[in-house]
């Protein structure tokens, strides 16, 4: 679905030197890029081609040499041999001559008897082929030496073969293969006198015939074969069957393959047939009555398109070649040496409207795409013209769709197409449109583009006085016919040339500037643009320049710039923006609208990546960031939401067009011909939020079904508050209910746009709305569910698809109100039993489908259990059958519970749902017969304890039920709460049990006092608790008990020197004079010290041991993590899995480095072993094992552990407070300097590690323990004195 456009001209005109003079064979230099032509009169004329096609009025370098024959002989054919760098040419005496091109004249290399009639080059230069005058063929290589010979006809036994043929004024072609295995000839079969003719094939190696195809009528000696090798084709003449000729094409083995007619009068004939050198386009001269005519086909999904025909007098006798390696440049050449060069690019039939023009021929075939996806060549209606079309241009803007068309004959057309609402009515039509009115004659027209509504701008090539150039056309249209609406306008215009503006350069296109009428933008070669304006008359400001000639150019607006965008690509895949690169591999491009505004580029490159491109990210120049610059391959493990492109699963497929606004597709052309339509995520959530801007929810809702995009995405877009207050507006568009269904049955509490979209969808919200959903996300579908719920009933008129559409709503809902939606149900049967004349009874469905409805949306069970807890039996019982259940199951239950009491029945029901709550209340309103149904309960479930107690107006009743909770409590070791239970019941025996088991040695004592115990008793019942608490390592509190309750003293300070408790036992001691007590609290005091004292020693040691070992590993682990971040930076280069692999198992398993990647080799092991190794950890916890990756992190938190705790502070304390009593100020002075010491030496080392964990080196002498002691002994001035210590002693 492409065209092929004229993109430019080059003509230049050979001096020859007589007028008798003409030239008749062509040759290519492909190495030097020079063509060498041959001239009637022994002249071989050498010309060098532009690189560029900058040449326009200036001829090009030009030589001529003369070949020197004899006898009136002539140059009968040439070639060029590349690997010689000169011309073989061959006389009509037989003479074989070798050119040389480095000026040191004519070789002769051999003779042929009869003469040449033609010389061909194999396509890789080594062989020579030549037919003489006796129809032989001479095979040999560049160096002359001769293969083989064999007779191109079949040689009756009595003919010589050294006998001239009659017909040897005709040429014979001689055709090979791309390969140079195979050559084709095509030669008169001799004895007949229809002149049929043989085509044959022929192996390169032994010159034996491969095949051979019937005697067929074939034109002239026209013949090729595609470079690619699949067909050679040929000509038929067919005036014998009064038909235009047709050409065919042959298979190697000479079997027919395929044919079409040319579509010409009977007398048309085929001179020649060419290929160009990527074997899609065919060419052909073909002579008519009034002219010769250079025709171009090109083949697509089985079908053969003319698209270009360029018409030149029969005196010109015009040939043609195309450019060996450029397959887009066609070099033509007349009889009179006027050579042109025309170069041809591929562009989208597709118009910005999605409307596709075909040029076939004749006529231009009109498919509207955002109706149906026609396969080509099929189409909707067709126009047709008196000529073949050459050039055309469709305006769809300002509700008219005009068409102008330049034609081959230089006419131009132009028609205005119908509204595009009513083109459905012309499938199949067939429009002839008439050629305008001209009142100036306009030339060749290039680059057609409309100006405005009336106005054409073009380029006309033109020749005057021996010189070309081009002009810059404006052209007027007048409508003398109205416009039917409906109808085609095919007749009535008039053209008239408003302006021509001569220009220096060639032009490479012109695209029209949307943000400025009657103004275009027009690129000259080597890629600079400026700005044409009507009113100006001429070409003003230079533009930009783009890097090179960019032949595909496109200008689109933008919302909120001033100046249109400007893009370009070039023949080799550079897609510029205003003159910066985009891409460097693009193989095509379009552009994607909402409606309002070109808001995506959307280009493909030449590794069938397809690229949605948001134009705001161009604009600020995020491509990189966010494209990678449309390269594969750069983050290989991204996941699919991540990705920015769409794999093009058909190799070659290009961008041809966009269907825009809700449409949002992208059409793909293949290289079989076939459309393909691809719908990219970003571009329908584009589509669906610009609908959602625009208030159409209807619509919103249709894309959302269409492309299963998630529904959330309507609510989610402005924030489901918002959307709280659109929801009557979303009930009111949307026509069908069960969409709303739909809808409501994908609401979620997640946010898609934060979540499932957020790499393709740009969220448009405030700030507020976004604080406020982070803070009620989890109520976003009850409220949503209840806005449409209320909409429903406040919008909608009564229906049984509303009805079912509420009860959706409620199933939906968290937790589902299934109760709410089987009342509703309960309503619709109650109204069924009132009987079909009850009014509203035609407003809603059956019973029976309401309920299946809800079966369907919910779990069956969940809904037979909901009818049960509305305890109507029948509900239940219908909810069963329509579930399917068992009903040996459910009815025995039904029927019994149908025999029983209300609130038995109820009771019972309660109990089935687990409802104890409500079956506790319905047993307790049974009566006292039911009494111990609910004790029972409530020791079963003991949950409902306090409920029962607040239903309970029995006081005996309450008392039971206070012992049964206290004994529950006590059963499960709430000690202190089943004392509280008993104390309420006045059970004291099992209250001051439960507080002795609960180790409250007060309120036991004091429970004992309740009890009225006596003296005695209270003494044993202390003395046991001093026991049992000794037991439970409580010394201090079984001390009190001794000295207050057992009156024994020696126990008592024996207890408080365990606890350590020194100020006390001291004071004690004093108390009661006992010098005993007081010489032992010394002598424990003492032994005390002397063993903290080796403790923080020891500690003191272990300090300077941990930091010594912190800082070797440290120091190791920053040496290897240098290392591996070298070895990692000289392997950034390249982008293979296993090297990364590699690299974070090496990493991972290091002992001194951390990991940072979760996912690394070194951490894949199988499940169980892992988690062997988690209890491991968790047994190891606390533990430091050298080597290990945790090691350094272990010693850091292991220091900090070492420092005092609070309850060893307020001890050593106590104890240099006794030891200073008992005048032990020596030892005191000892203990707290031991404990200062260690005290700094672990805050030292802290300080230590926390400065050079987050250091990238370790400073050796800095670095010390020694240093950072002195640094925390000069924060702590007064630690120094040794007898102010109490007044300093702070512990941190």
């Amino acid at each position: 679905m492409n065209n092929l456009k004229l993109s430019s001209e080059l003509s230049l005109r050979l001096d020859l030197q007589s007028k008798d003079e003409v030239v008749l064979f062509c040759a290519f230099d492909i190495e030097g890029n020079r063509l060498f032509f041959a001239s009637s009169s022994n002249l071989i004329y050498k010309t060098q081609l532009p690189s560029l096609p900058n040449e326009t009025k200036i001829p090009l370098p030009l030589e001529a040499e003369h070949i020197d024959l004899e006898n009136g002989a002539s140059i009968t054919s040439f070639e060029y041999i590349m690997e010689k760098e000169a011309l073989i040419i061959g006389t009509s005496d037989g003479l074989l001559l070798l050119n040389l091109l480095d000026g040191n004249g004519n070789e002769v290399v051999g003779t042929v008897e009869g003469g040449i009639r033609s010389i061909s080059l194999s396509p890789d230069g080594d062989l020579v082929t030549v037919v003489t005058g006796f129809h032989q063929l001479l095979v040999m290589t560049h160096d002359w030496d001769l293969l083989y010979e064999i007779p191109l006809d079949d040689i009756a036994d009595d003919v010589d073969v050294r006998e001239p043929k009659s017909s040897s004024k005709h040429s014979i072609s001689i055709s090979w293969r791309g390969d140079g295995k195979y050559f084709a000839t095509l030669s008169e079969f001799p004895d007949s006198f229809l002149m049929h003719k043989l085509l044959k094939i022929w192996e390169r190696d032994s010159g034996k015939l491969h095949s051979a195809t019937e005697s067929k009528p074939f034109m002239g000696t026209a013949l090729d074969w595609m470079p690619s090798g699949a067909k050679i084709a040929a000509v038929y003449d067919r005036k014998a069957e009064e038909k235009c000729p047709e050409i065919v094409f042959y298979e190697k083995n000479g079997l027919q393959r395929s044919s079409f007619d040319i579509n010409q009068p009977v007398d048309a004939k085929v001179e020649l047939l060419k290929w160009n050198c990527n074997s899609d386009i065919l060419s052909a001269i073909v002579s008519g009555e009034q002219y010769d005519a250079i025709r171009v086909w090109f083949f697509s999904n089985n079908h053969w398109y003319l698209k270009q025909e360029i018409r030149y007098s029969k005196q010109d006798r015009v040939r043609l070649v195309w450019n060996p390696v450029k397959p887009f440049q066609l070099i033509c050449w007349t009889c009179k040496g006027e050579v042109t060069i025309y170069n041809f690019v591929w562009i989208t039939a597709v118009m910005e409207n999605s409307v596709a023009l075909v040029i076939d021929n004749s006529k231009i075939l009109i498919s509207p795409l955002s109706l149906s996806l026609l396969p080509p060549p099929m189409y909707l209606f067709e126009l047709h013209f008196s000529s073949p079309v050459r050039e055309m241009t469709f305006s769809p803007k300002n509700s008219t769709n005009r068409l102008a068309v330049h034609l081959s004959d230089g006419s131009l057309c132009v028609t205005e197409l119908p509204a595009f609402d009513a083109w459905e009515e012309l499938e199949g039509q067939a429009f002839k449109i008439e050629a305008s009115y001209l009142e100036n004659e306009l030339g060749s027209l290039l680059h057609l583009i409309w100006l405005d509504s009336n106005e054409l701008l073009g380029i006309s090539y033109f020749e005057k006085d021996g010189h070309y150039g081009y002009y810059l056309q404006e052209i007027g249209l007048v409508c003398s016919e109205d416009h039917v609406p409906g109808l085609l306008t095919c007749s009535g215009w008039h053209a008239k040339k408003l302006n021509h503006v001569p220009l220096e350069g060639i032009v490479i296109g012109i695209a029209p500037n949307s943000a400025k009428d009657n103004s275009a933008f027009v690129q000259f070669d080597e890629g600079s643009v400026f700005e044409y304006t009507s009113n100006i008359g001429g070409i003003s400001k230079h533009v930009f320049s783009f890097l090179c000639s960019c032949p595909w150019m496109s200008v689109i607006p933008f919302y909120g710039s001033a100046k249109p965008l400007l893009f370009g690509l070039d023949e080799v895949g550079r897609l510029y923006f205003n003159g910066k690169v985009l891409c460097n591999n693009c193989s095509s491009f379009s552009f994607y609208s909402n409606g309002n505004e070109v808001t995506h580029l959307i280009l493909s490159t030449k590794q069938d990546l397809l690229f949605i491109v948001d134009i705001k990210d161009i604009i600020d120049d995020k491509l990189e960031e966010k494209y990678e610059n449309f390269i594969l391959g750069v983050k290989r493990r991204e996941d699919d939401q991540a990705k920015t492109f769409i794999k093009i699963w058909e190799r070659g497929a290009k961008v041809v067009g966009v269907l825009h606004g809700d449409g949002s597709a992208v059409i793909l052309l293949t290289p079989r011909g076939n459309f393909e339509l691809i719908y990219p995520r970003k571009l329908v959530l584009s589509s669906i939020v610009n609908a959602l801007n625009q208030g159409r929810f209807n619509d919103a809702l249709l894309m959302v079904r269409r492309h299963r995009i998630d529904f959330n995405i309507i609510v989610d877009y402005f924030g489901w508050q918002n959307f709280l207050q659109l929801a009557t507006q979303f009930v009111s568009q949307v026509d069908n209910l069960n969409y709303i269904t739909e809808f409501v049955c994908s609401v979620k509490n997640e946010n898609v746009v934060e979540t499932l979209y957020k790499n393709s969808l740009s969220r448009f919200s405030s700030k507020e709305i976004k604080n406020v959903e982070a803070k009620n996300s989890n109520s976003k579908l009850n409220s949503v569910i209840l806005a449409i719920r209320k909409a429903l009933e406040n919008q909608v008129l009564e229906s049984p698809v509303r009805e079912l559409c509420i009860l959706t709503t409620l199933a939906r809902n968290d937790p589902p109100a299934i109760e709410e939606a089987l009342g509703r149900i309960k309503k619709i049967r109650d109204m069924e039993l009132l009987g079909s004349d009850y009014p509203k009874r035609p407003s809603y469905p059956s019973a029976e489908e309401a309920l299946k409805h809800l079966l369907w949306l919910s779990d069956p069970e969940a809904v037979y259990q909901a009818a049960l807890g509305l305890y109507d039996l029948n509900l239940a019982a219908i909810v069963a059958l329509n579930s399917q259940q068992d009903p040996k199951e459910f009815l025995p239950f039904l029927q019994e519970l149908q025999h029983m009491p209300t609130l038995l029945m109820q009771y019972n029901i309660d109990l089935k749902l687990q409802k104890y709550e409500d079956a506790l209340k319905h047993i307790v309103l049974a009566g006292d017969a039911y009494s111990e149904d609910v004790m029972n309960l409530m020791k079963k479930h003991p949950q409902l304890y306090p409920l029962g107690l607040e239903l309970i107006a029995d006081p005996s009743q309450k008392m039971q039920v206070l012992e049964s909770w206290g004994d529950y409590l006590s059963d499960q070791k709430s000690f202190e709460n089943a004392a509280t239970a008993f104390l309420c019941c006045s059970n004291m025996k099992k209250a001051l049990k439960a507080y002795r088991n609960s180790g409250n040695w007060g309120a036991v004592l004091t429970v004992a006092g309740l009890l009225n115990m006596g003296k005695e008793e209270v003494i044993q019942l202390a003395n046991e608790l001093c026991e049992e608490l000794q037991a439970l390592n409580k010394p201090r509190e079984a001390a009190r008990i001794a000295l207050e309750y057992c009156g024994d003293v020696n126990n008592g300070i024996s207890l408080l020197i365990s606890a350590r408790d020194w100020e006390e036992s001291l004071r004690l001691a004093f108390m009661h004079q006992r010098d005993d007590w007081i010489s032992e609290v010394k002598n424990a005091s003492s032994e005390c010290t002397n063993l903290l004292v080796g403790e923080y020693d020891d500690g003191v040691e272990k300090v300077g041991k941990y930091v010594a070992r912190y800082l070797a590993v440290r120091q190791r682990r920053l040496l290897l993590k240098a290392k591996i971040e070298a070895e990692e930076g000289s392997l950034n280069d390249f982008d293979d899995d296993a090297v990364s692999e590699a690299s974070s198992n090496f990493s991972g398993m290091s002992a001194y480095t951390m990991r940072t990647k979760a996912g690394s080799a070194a951490s894949v092991s199988s499940t169980t072993t892992s988690k062997a190794r988690g209890k491991g950890r968790q047994r190891n916890r606390g533990k430091i094992r050298a080597g290990s990756p945790d090691e350094e992190l272990a010693l850091v938190e292991h220091l900090k552990g070492m420092s005092l705790t609070a309850g060893a502070e307020s001890e050593l304390k106590s104890l240099l407070n006794t030891l200073v009593m008992l005048g032990n100020i020596e030892t005191a002075r000892k203990l707290h300097r031991a404990a200062e010491n260690f005290r700094l030496s672990q805050m030292a080392a802290v300080k230590l590690a926390g400065d050079t964990v987050s250091n990238t080196t370790i400073d050796e002498k800095a670095h010390t323990l020694d240093n950072y002691l002195q640094k925390v002994r000069s924060e702590n001035p007064l630690k120094g004195d040794l007898f102010c210590w109490s007044k300093v002693l702070v512990f941190s």
